[in-house]
This record gives structure tokens, C-alpha cells and sequence, in this order.
């Protein structure tokens, strides 16, 4: 009731924003949603979205979007496809019922990964992804931390890419003692580290790997972690394996118990948990990118975001109008 009654205050077409809003949720993170429409100051609009005995996705609007500026919000997260197509479906209502603009909120933006082929015999998912979701209507995106930057090159259509560097350093701060380092565990990460050093006041170290058939091995760490707190970053945990070596290497290596991890995205697809729930662990940083299906754990600290996305579609839809 709460946003319903902010919304009454106003006109049939106004909102804080000025404008004819309406923000739609998709199933994967439905919290999130609410909290960019309370800080937009604009309704979650009815939607019903199932699945048939078949598993195809049926959705739909249960009000009018003519004339209306969309925000539809899903994350792609885990189970990627199913979550995608929920989007696509929506968007595509929203194309049909004929919207004015569309934005999509994708927080994590799933198939990332898949930004180039490695063998001639390899999709480009990324760009797959991307084309779909400007063929059904999508005109502006915003997404954050994406795994490979370039991803935004795969777009026509403007794109919005934001941090959670400033909100997860935020949070951080007081889990945090003198002499602390952040680590990149990759050199993959190395200009993120550097990013998240910069805004904390701290030296980087990076981890250096070697990657054969069998397994990948890190054979190299280039600056000192003898004795001291370490801060270790990455864009995402995904079943942990990666920062789970790094943890092992940096204690080998002389690095104070305690170790702090942050990552934007927190998937925690199994076993995860059991990975990083170490005693040399002391905490674990995520954003509420992704609904966690970590419940129940002391280390865990889930840092909100919405106001950031909700930042960004306010600049968008008040400069597309303007325009």
C-alpha cells in the first residue's frame, strides 16, 4: 500500500520523475524492484507471469501501457534462460501494447562471459543476448558491473553500465584494519583491484595463474602480503572456486587471517558457501544485484543498490523527455 498510496497523491500521468512511468518486475528479483519503484517514486504495475506444463513462459500485463515509459527489472540470473525469456516476454508486451520507450533494469546481465569466441566453432552469447533484447523493444539498458566491459559495444541502444565500487567500499570500511591490501586474484582483475584500491586508499596485489588442461594453479603473486589484511575483489562469486584458491594462496603466503571478499554479484551456486565459509575468512561482500540463495550465513553482507539504478533511469527518462 505504501507505494500505491504515493502514487495516488499525484495526476494520472505524474509522478516524482514528471512523467507517465510504470515499472514492471520480472520474477528473478522482485525485492529489488520494489526498491527502485519506491525510490523512483513510481508503481510496480500488475503482471501475471507462469510457466505452461511444457515450460514455455506466458506472460501477462494486467494494465495498460500506451504511451508509457516502461523500466522492466530482471536480473538474468540463475536459471539464466528461464529468467531471459520472462524479460524478453515482457518487453515484447510492452513493444505490442505500444509503450513509448522501454528500459530494462538488468542488474546482472547473464552470458557475459561469452563475449568472444575462443574456436571458430563458438557462438558469441553476449551479442546474442544483446540483439534479442533490442529486438523486442529495449531502448535503453542499465546493468552494472558487467564481466567484460565490452559487452556494451554489443548495443545500439544506450546503455547505462554502473558500479557498486563506491557502495560495496562504503559498506566495507569497517570491516577493515590499518595495513590492509586488496588483492585482484586474477590478472583479469588487476584494473578492477586497482579501482577498489584507489577509492579505499590501499595498495594492490595480483595474482598471477597458469592455466593447463587439468587445473589452474596461481604461480605468482606480484607485491607483499606478509603479515597483512587483505581485501579481495572480483565482479561475481560463482561457485567460489577462484577465490577459494586465492584465499588458500594468500594464508599460504603469510596473509593475515581474516581475509574480506566483495563481489558485486553473488550467485553462490553450489558449493560456494561451503568454499568461502573458512576460518580464514571474515566476511563476504555482495550487492543485492541477484535475490541470494545464501540465507542464514553470519559472513554474508548483502549491501542494497537501488537508489543507484534508480539514480540512472531518473537521469534517462528526464533527458529522453527533455529531448
Amino acid at each position: 500500500m505504501g507505494i500505491l498510496s504515493k502514487v495516488e497523491q499525484h495526476s494520472e500521468t505524474e509522478t516524482t520523475v514528471g512523467l507517465d512511468v510504470i515499472l514492471f518486475s520480472g520474477r528473478a528479483n522482485p525485492q529489488l524492484a520494489a526498491a527502485i519503484a519506491r525510490d523512483l517514486d513510481v508503481r510496480v504495475g500488475r503482471c501475471e507471469i507462469d510457466r505452461f506444463a511444457d515450460g514455455e513462459t506466458s506472460v501477462r500485463l494486467g494494465e495498460s501501457v500506451t504511451g508509457r515509459h516502461v523500466v522492466l527489472v530482471q536480473p538474468t540470473a540463475p536459471p539464466v534462460n528461464d529468467h531471459l525469456m520472462e524479460l524478453l516476454a515482457l518487453a515484447d508486451a510492452c513493444r505490442r501494447g505500444i509503450a513509448a520507450r522501454i528500459s530494462a533494469v538488468i542488474p546482472y546481465y547473464g552470458y557475459a562471459r561469452s563475449d568472444k569466441r575462443h574456436n571458430e566453432l563458438e557462438p558469441i552469447m553476449g551479442r546474442v543476448v544483446a540483439d534479442l533484447l533490442q529486438s523486442v523493444g529495449i531502448s535503453h539498458l542499465v546493468t552494472m558491473d558487467l564481466h567484460t566491459p565490452q559487452i556494451e559495444g554489443f548495443f545500439r541502444a544506450p546503455v547505462d553500465s554502473l558500479t557498486a565500487m563506491e557502495s560495496l567500499c562504503a559498506a566495507m570500511r569497517a570491516d577493515l584494519p590499518k595495513d590492509f591490501v586488496v588483492v585482484a586474484p586474477d590478472a583479469g582483475r588487476a584494473t578492477l583491484a586497482a579501482q577498489y584500491a584507489q577509492c579505499l586508499g590501499a595498495e594492490v596485489v595480483v595474482l598471477h595463474k597458469r592455466r593447463t588442461r587439468e587445473h589452474v594453479e596461481t604461480v605468482r603473486i606480484v607485491g607483499d602480503v606478509a603479515g597483512r589484511a587483505c581485501v579481495l575483489i572480483d565482479d561475481m562469486i560463482s561457485t567460489g572456486g577462484t577465490l577459494a584458491q586465492a584465499t588458500a594462496v594468500l594464508l599460504d603466503k603469510g596473509a593475515r587471517p581474516g581475509i574480506v571478499i566483495a563481489a558485486t554479484h553473488g550467485l553462490f551456486i553450489a558449493p560456494a558457501r561451503e568454499r568461502l565459509d573458512i576460518e580464514g575468512v571474515k566476511a563476504v561482500y555482495v550487492t543485492d544485484t541477484i535475490a541470494s540463495p545464501v540465507a542464514g550465513w553470519p559472513k554474508l553482507r548483502v549491501v542494497p543498490v537501488a537508489p543507484v539504478f534508480a539514480a540512472a533511469v531518473r537521469r534517462y527518462i528526464e533527458g529522453a523527455h527533455r529531448g
